[in-house]
């Protein structure tokens, strides 16, 4: 959904260091906040562990288990994603305002079953802690909900609101679990039920939050399942973006440096730790993307594009196509220039950093963060200019590009396992090297013919597309109905023969 409301347009436009960086704090908090939220969990339970006398295995048990939640709740999420998110943008500029809140309902009806049933088998088959398994799920429910809950969030651009949602969310967890270990054995359950009322909580803020905003009026739960017929590449993209992006990681916990901690966890915490710490590195592009991209190319591609849907004359068109695509160029060199220099900046001074910090950094893990860092530095780029793709609808082009990263990527890092460990993370690099430039050549001709891209392309006789999933949708949304109305009709008819007797 293009734009980042006016509240944060006007704290850009602030001259002030104070302006600015409450800009920046909200836009990563949009962007990166629920990811963030869990790499801050990840970490504070390990210190809290540590400091309360919580042995390594026990350590590494709990952060395995927190990690194999936010990978499976990411992966199940990214199949609706995009359409979800395609979805609400539709409604809103239709001005269907209350068609919106019901689509969550739907997309939560089908991600809870997939995502607990398969975590909750495949916990099952290797794990009889009841305890353990109903905390694990309990996670993997609320991660479901807020990763999509994301999605509509960014459509009321309450800042303020979110961030409280964090820092409640943090204090009860972290805070919660200090106060605990004090009175109570520390122990991995009681600090993965802390997880879980933290994340709980952020739940319910985001929750109120959207309640606030959206009217709850219809009950067209599972009208959004048209959009998966109109817009299968929004599919392909959410699915193998996340393919590409986590595939590496997991490969790397069945290979020479990874390790079996316990039943079906596994990890490789010198490789995990490295990959942690250089994904970081990429919130400087995100978040410049939504800061820099959206406030400067946002209006003139609104332009561009109204002056086709208006009255506007060759000649305006044409000077606003310039002006447009000479933005365009600016902020991605802009974006990629900031991107390289927190990458250099990273390899330098960041490698000090991190080999004096308690984290057992030495020379493998210095050089897993090194072809990490380039390789999430590269792909971040490559990420936005995705992203400008999908700015101007060309989802062939972005579902493509997806898919060639997902698969160098994963092939790659496959067929590194038969090499020296010092090689793992090349493959993800090589992915993203080669995301980078199909998306490079990609955008430079679809800008070389946008006029016809935007007018020559599109079919003469606008058909919808109704398949599968619309029918699907129409099919529960009036079983639904159905069943409301006998529901209805059986209280009536019980009220008037409770009031005849």
């Amino acid at each position: 959904m293009a734009g980042i409301g006016f509240e944060l347009k006007k704290l850009f436009r602030a001259t002030g260091v104070l302006g600015v960086l409450r800009a920046y704090g909200y836009t990563g908090m949009i962007t990166a906040g629920p990811m963030l939220l869990g790499i801050f969990y990840l970490m504070g339970v390990g210190i809290i562990g540590s400091y309360f006398g919580l042995d390594e295995h026990n350590r590494e048990l709990l952060t395995s288990m927190i990690t194999y939640n936010l990978l499976i709740s990411l992966m199940v999420t990214s199949i609706f994603s995009m359409v979800v998110t395609r979805y609400i943008s539709d409604m809103l500029y239709q001005e269907n305002e209350d068609e919106v809140l019901s689509s969550l309902s739907g997309v939560l009806f089908f991600i809870l079953p997939i995502g607990c049933l398969f975590y909750g088998v495949f916990q099952m088959l290797f794990d009889t802690d009841i305890i353990r398994l109903v905390l694990n799920l309990t996670m993997l429910a609320e991660l479901l909900c807020v990763w999509m809950m994301m999605n509509y969030l960014t459509a009321i651009k309450n800042y303020k609101g979110i961030l409280i949602g964090y820092v409640i969310s943090i204090i009860v967890s972290l805070g919660g679990a200090v106060v605990a270990c004090h009175f109570v054995a520390v122990s991995i359950e009681l600090l993965l039920l802390f997880v879980c009322l933290g994340y709980g909580v952020m739940m319910c803020v985001d929750l109120a939050l959207l309640y606030q905003y959206f009217p709850a009026k219809t009950q067209n739960y599972f009208s959004f399942l048209h959009w998966i017929d109109e817009y299968r590449s929004l599919v392909i993209i959410g699915f193998f973006s996340s393919i590409g992006l986590y595939s590496h990681l997991v490969i790397a916990w069945f290979s020479g440096v990874g390790k079996h901690i316990e039943g079906q966890y596994y990890g490789a915490p010198q490789h995990d730790i490295a990959a942690l710490f250089a994904f970081l590195t990429i919130l400087v592009t995100n978040i410049n993307f939504v800061a820099s991209v959206e406030v400067h190319f946002y209006p003139k591609y609104r332009k561009y594009y109204d002056l086709f849907n208006g009255k506007g004359s060759i000649s305006e068109i044409e000077v606003a196509e310039k002006e447009m695509k000479e933005v365009l160029l600016h902020e991605l060199v802009y974006t990629a220039r900031r991107q390289f220099y927190t990458t250099a900046l990273m390899l330098s001074i960041g490698m000090t950093l991190l080999n004096k910090l308690p984290l057992g950094f030495d020379d493998l893990m210095d050089g897993y963060f090194r072809i990490l860092c380039v390789g999430y530095g590269v792909y971040a780029i490559g990420n936005v200019i995705m992203l400008i793709l999908m700015y101007f609808t060309d989802y062939e082009g972005a579902g493509i590009s997806t898919i060639i990263f997902a698969v160098i990527s994963t092939v790659g890092s496959v067929i590194s396992i038969g090499f020296n460990v010092r090689f793992y993370g090349f493959a993800f690099a090589l992915g993203s090297m080669a995301y980078l430039v199909y998306c490079i050549l990609r955008l430079y001709f679809f800008l070389q013919n946008i006029p016809y891209h935007i007018l020559a392309s599109q079919p003469m006789v606008r058909r919808e597309k109704r398949r599968f999933f619309t029918f699907l949708g129409e099919d529960l949304n009036k079983n639904l109905k159905q069943s409301r109305v006998f529901k209805k009709r059986k209280i009536v008819a019980e009220d008037n023969k409770s009031g005849g007797q």
